[in-house]
């Protein structure tokens, strides 16, 4: 598929788009797993590097079970170039980060046109690609460890956004083209 094949994808469901972009994550199983929560979620695409990134192997569908051959992956040259395109296009970039700046789920509007970025599973967001961020996102944690694994992580974050749009608890069928009417909280809502 093409980034174009994407946005189409999501003009013809008229939702507003909802992407995911893997930042050189390399173990097929947090790729095929990403991928299975994307399907779950409604995600139109799923855009990975060209270089740095797995590829969809035998082993991706399988831990995928089979949501890879349901979803829209595009290739492209560089990642961060790719971001600036999306940008063009009104899509809001919001990257996995366990910086201090960044907030959690419940404190950002992931009711939008929305690209979910996750970072490789040890370094987490290139730079170029967190500078090209419009939101920071962390999944806040309680016990001692400082972060999940990226395929956790992202699925938390598919999710919310899921959430956000107004889609959990309510069937697939019945709300597809459902446009949610949430609003960025004010500062004084914070």
């Amino acid at each position: 598929a093409t980034l174009d094949d994407i946005l189409a994808c999501a003009l013809a469901a008229d939702e507003p788009p909802l992407l995911l972009l893997l930042d050189q994550v390399q173990d097929p199983a947090n790729v095929g797993r990403l991928l299975r929560t994307a399907e779950a979620c409604g995600v139109h695409g799923v855009i990975l590097p060209d270089k740095g990134s797995g590829e969809i192997t035998p082993a991706v569908v399988t831990a995928s079970m089979g949501a890879s051959e349901h979803m829209l992956v595009a290739r492209v040259t560089n990642l961060a170039q790719t971001m600036v395109l999306l940008k063009k296009s009104d899509i809001w970039l919001a990257g996995l980060d366990l910086s201090p700046e960044a907030e959690p789920p419940d404190r950002l509007d992931l009711n939008r046109a929305l690209g979910l970025i996750v970072g490789n599973e040890g370094a987490g967001l290139r730079r170029l690609v967190r500078d090209k961020c419009d939101l920071l996102l962390r999944l806040p944690m309680r016990g001692q460890v400082q972060s999940l694994n990226a395929a956790i992580a992202g699925s938390i974050a598919l999710y919310a956004a899921w959430q956000a749009r107004g889609y959990a608890g309510s069937q697939k069928s019945e709300v597809r083209g459902q446009k949610s009417e949430a609003k960025r909280p004010s500062d004084s809502d914070l």
